[in-house]
């Protein structure tokens, strides 16, 4: 696969047979509402309660919900920990290396931190998942709460943790911006996240009326996703195509504003539809009715909702930039960031011509194939074991 990052085999023991592992993951990313994070945390410990050589277990930060984690993590995958109330230890972990966390879990020989964040640990070997750089090459683009996270990363690599990223993109990112051991800095692509059982009633409920065909963009609206751009690139295809709506399906966020005045100043702007956060079963059924999917982004670590638009059989237009280019190769049509006649060039091109659609359609499904969670913790495997070995 072009732009596969390298994980060969995990490391062997002198008898030829793979040792036995004990891997604690923080599965704190699976309460709530999905999101990015909570789709790698859920495939990853999926992947992983598949192998037999690794004993894995989950733990949540938090006291709240702290039981919350137990229906959520997959068969083979052992709940442990005490009580971890989330503010007093994240307040105590950004300032030195105390309590370590086999104070409130079972001894392990790899933590993984699977959202920027790795606990200090007393004997384990540390690993932390960095999805994406964007508070360092867009904090104009970010909230508060993750302008922390380059001290967080800073914190873990000055500890000697190893990273994992989901593309060569954000590795060779990490390498560049913080000066870490390429040696130890290791990416894995993700799987593509599981579709539900469409319901297929869904579009219908979200239409307009006199509207047939919609486009569809999947994610908040925050300044990253650049959803203005696509509401102005479908006003220029929105004009000589009556029966087209464009749904923007995801929660509101904090650049909720920018697209409600884009949408305001459209002369189409009643053919444009925020569902809001919706269900899995929605979410699949809106994916699998769409025309086109739409990933406007100005920058990506990885780009889950492509690669699920590809699995339904829809084509996808995206930008070129971050990881985009290395995860979807030639099976998305890519566009630049913030070209609004690009993007409804491409657009009305696979709304109007069904050879390039279904071309796009077919290359997708092959695209999408390729990126598996039993791949994904072939190559975590390999990672905890070089992790292991270093202590």
């Amino acid at each position: 696969m072009a732009g596969e990052p390298e994980h060969g085999p995990a490391g062997d023991d002198v008898a030829g047979q793979q040792a036995t592992l004990r891997v604690a993951v923080d599965a704190t990313p699976l309460l709530g509402r999905p999101t990015g994070v909570g789709a790698f945390c859920a495939g990853a410990l999926g992947g992983l309660a598949g192998r037999s050589h690794l004993e894995v277990s989950a733990f949540a930060v938090s006291w709240r919900r702290r039981h919350g984690i137990d229906a959520l993590v997959p068969a083979g995958v052992e709940v442990v920990g005490r009580p971890m109330p989330a503010r007093p230890l994240h307040w105590a972990w950004s300032r030195a290396a105390v309590p370590p966390l086999e104070w409130f879990t079972n001894r392990a020989d790899v933590v993984h931190g699977t959202n920027f964040v790795v606990p200090p640990t007393r004997h384990a070997a540390r690993v932390s998942t960095v999805h994406d750089l964007t508070t360092v090459r867009y904090p104009e683009l970010c909230d508060a709460p993750t302008l922390a996270y380059p001290t967080l990363i800073r914190r873990a690599l000055g500890r000697g943790a190893w990273v994992h990223t989901p593309s060569a993109f954000v590795a060779g990112e990490v390498v560049e911006m913080f000066g870490a051991d390429p040696e130890r800095v290791r990416p894995v692509h993700s799987g593509v996240p599981p579709l539900p059982a469409p319901d297929a009633e869904a579009p219908r409920r979200w239409l307009p009326p006199d509207t047939e065909r919609y486009v569809l963009a999947v994610g908040t609206a925050e300044p990253r996703k650049d959803l203005p751009t696509l509401v102005r690139a479908f006003g220029q295809v929105a004009e000589e195509r009556s029966d087209l709506a464009l749904v923007l399906c995801g929660p509101p966020g904090w650049g909720s504003g920018a697209v409600e005045a884009a949408v305001a100043a459209s002369p189409f702007g009643r053919r444009v539809v925020r569902t809001g956060w919706v269900d899995e079963a929605t979410l699949s059924g809106l994916l699998h009715g769409a025309a086109v999917l739409a990933y406007p982004s100005v920058y990506e670590g990885f780009g889950f909702p492509p690669l699920q638009a590809m699995v339904a059989g829809v084509p996808v237009v995206a930008t070129r930039v971050g990881a985009l280019p290395e995860i979807l190769g030639d099976a998305a049509v890519l566009v630049g960031p913030g070209d609004v006649t690009a993007l409804a060039g491409v657009m009305a091109a696979l709304l109007d011509t069904r050879e390039h659609h279904a071309t796009r359609v077919a290359a997708g499904r092959r695209r999408a194939a390729q990126f598996t969670w039993e791949r994904c913790a072939e190559g975590l495997d390999a990672l905890y074991r070089d992790a292991a070995r270093s202590r």
